[in-house]
């Protein structure tokens, strides 16, 4: 049976910022992306922004998977203008195509009444625009042009991606800083750095190092949008520096804290094995420049949390209720509302975060 796809009605986007957790694990997980593919990857990921105007707010490119978290804003309500397409369009066809376009567009506009011109232009406005503003096609165009680049250069064929991506709808605020936070710390999860802003491929390594080409302008602008997007702040990477900034080094520093358990051995002596690589508790105190309150997300974000790759819709519970109510047809008749309590690595966020799925805990 095909997996569900778990989307709000365009009206509900629309009303307010929602976010997509999305992440696409390459075949058997095996196959390590090298630096030149990330970067490659990047490249092709800020290209389809400008195309689609769908905004990556936080993004971390793994060895064999990568991790999202999209923005879908709205379609302009008066649609585009021909200069305004044509700029789209030039974030990812060539000059060739786009001149192409521009002069059946100019075509268009000189023979026939007004509404003949309108219906022509509209038709190929269309053929263009129906691509935009739109999760599905945003990951279809991005992973289907990396797939081909990828196979070109590495002299390989078919598919590069294990399955069709996964992605949990997620609410501005809480969850969606602390599901940005837990992109942002993959590679200290997996041991890579200890320090997020160490790692080069992901939002926050981008925002704090620049990446190689730009001055991080771009990455620091998306995680405002994750930090603030439900205070009516836009993607501005001016608001960046001081609150922002330093809001967001406490939460990853929180979560980039190792964990340890202590076991007696066969001599009965006692011993403490690391079970989650990171860095060490008072460093990341130092480190996090602001130690002000206590951010009891930090011990949730340490550890992989199935919630943020499994749990369909993520937020507060009145959130999660709502796309319950709006996606009412897709349940038994027998359950009554949609959030569900976060269990097991999760359980620090139980009283503040909700869950559309009731996942097994192990």
């Amino acid at each position: 049976m095909a997996r569900k796809r778990w989307t709000l009605p365009r009206s509900e986007i629309y009303r307010k910022p929602i976010f997509y957790h999305c992440i696409s694990r390459v075949v058997d997980r095996r196959r390590a992306f090298l630096a030149d593919d990330k970067e490659k990857f990047r490249m092709f990921m800020r290209m389809y922004e400008k195309f689609t105007g769908c905004r990556a707010v936080s993004y971390c490119l793994m060895c064999n998977h990568i991790h999202l978290l999209i923005e879908v804003q709205p379609m302009p309500v008066n649609g585009f203008t021909d200069e305004e397409l044509l700029k789209r369009l030039s974030a990812i066809y060539n000059e060739a195509v786009v001149a192409d376009v521009a002069k059946e567009l100019h075509e268009a506009r000189k023979n026939g009444t007004a509404e003949e011109i309108a219906r022509q232009v509209l038709e190929i406005h269309q053929r263009y625009t129906y691509r935009m503003h739109d999760l599905s096609r945003f990951m279809e165009g991005l992973l289907q042009r990396f797939t081909r680049w990828f196979n070109r250069a590495h002299k390989r064929t078919g598919n590069l991606w294990e399955d069709a991506f996964k992605s949990v709808i997620v609410e501005n605020g809480v969850a969606a800083k602390t599901i940005s936070a837990y992109i942002d710390l993959n590679p200290v999860r997996a041991g890579m750095v200890k320090d997020p802003a160490e790692y080069r491929w992901s939002s926050y390594g981008e925002a704090i190092g620049g990446g190689s080409k730009g001055d991080g302008k771009k990455a620091r602008a998306g995680l405002v949008r994750a930090m603030r997007a439900h205070l009516g702040n836009t993607a501005d990477a001016s608001f960046w520096e001081n609150d922002v900034s330093r809001e967001y080094r406490k939460i990853l520093m929180e979560g980039a804290i190792e964990q340890a358990k202590e076991s007696i051995n066969r001599e009965g002596k006692s011993a403490v094995k690391v079970t989650r690589k990171g860095i060490s508790k008072a460093e990341a105190e130092h480190q996090a420049v602001s130690n002000d309150g206590d951010i009891s997300l930090g011990k949730m974000l340490r550890c992989r949390v199935r919630y943020f790759t499994d749990g369909a819709v993520i937020g507060s519970r009145d959130f999660v209720n709502e796309v319950f109510k709006n996606s009412r047809e897709r349940f038994g008749p027998k359950r009554k509302n949609g959030a569900r309590k976060l269990k097991g690595n999760a359980a620090p966020a139980a009283k503040i975060l909700w869950s559309l799925r009731d996942l097994r805990t192990h």
